[in-house]
């Protein structure tokens, strides 16, 4: 079924395009976030041979991502990624960030990209959030919701998005909720932009009450996409930072 993104949710870091935003509600189908938790969590080295760790201590979380060799690439943690509105304002931001495949498509389905995002990659991965509005719960649904409507069409192309129920999250020492958001993509100026695209988020509360969020969002239906095993393998490193 499809959703009606209103455009808000859980940001206390203003509307900067140097800044985290939150996101927007939705509704769609989840991913399998839960597995055997990679040993030493906490750990400031990737938990897998080769991979890369990314990590950004204000949202609280660390993950890693694969090697240089299949074409990763770990952002400077003060290095914004952002989507704006009508108005010129982010509608949504992430740092501490990671992309796959950048530059492989010259076009993007939308126009409206601050800083790195819609570089042609084929995924992003980074962190958002810091408000104390609403539940993690709907947090999770936004966050998958709002990155799915921004990066694949934004207002002046809106994608078609189904936001899954959010479900509990336990998993790396990250106690929270995940959802997943289904993107039609409507506007494909390029051949290479996806048909369609898959958006993943974790959300967690601190103990300061503040929410903060994880998100990976995906091309699908072209070529070198990443498989859901690619991401649920991303996921599974997910882990708070130690500081």
């Amino acid at each position: 079924m499809g959703t009606v993104l209103a455009l808000s949710g859980c940001d206390d870091d203003g509307k900067t395009a140097d800044k985290d935003t939150g996101a927007a509600g939705s509704k769609a189908p989840s991913g399998d976030a839960s597995s055997a938790a990679p040993s030493s969590p906490s750990a400031d080295e990737p938990l897998h041979s080769g991979w890369q760790t990314q990590s950004m201590p204000k949202h609280h979380f660390r993950y890693d991502v694969p090697g240089k060799t299949a074409e990763w690439k770990v952002l400077d943690k003060g290095t914004a990624l952002s989507y704006t509105g009508k108005d010129g304002k982010p509608i949504v931001v992430m740092t501490g960030t990671a992309n796959y495949r950048e530059g492989g498509c010259a076009s993007s389905p939308n126009p409206d990209a601050i800083g790195a995002a819609g570089k042609g990659q084929l995924a992003t991965v980074g962190t958002t959030g810091g408000g104390k509005d609403g539940t993690l719960q709907e947090n999770a649904r936004n966050w998958a919701g709002n990155w799915g409507f921004a990066a694949y069409g934004g207002e002046d192309h809106k994608p078609k998005i189904k936001v899954s129920k959010a479900e509990p999250y336990r998993h790396g020492g990250i106690e929270g909720y995940t959802a997943t958001a289904e993107v039609t993509v409507t506007h494909r100026p390029s051949s290479c932009v996806p048909p369609k695209a898959v958006v993943h988020s974790i959300a967690q509360k601190l103990p300061d009450g503040t929410m903060h969020g994880w998100v990976i969002y995906a091309d699908q239906g072209v070529p070198h996409a990443l498989k859901d095993a690619d991401i649920k393998k991303i996921m599974d490193t997910v882990r708070p930072t130690s500081g």
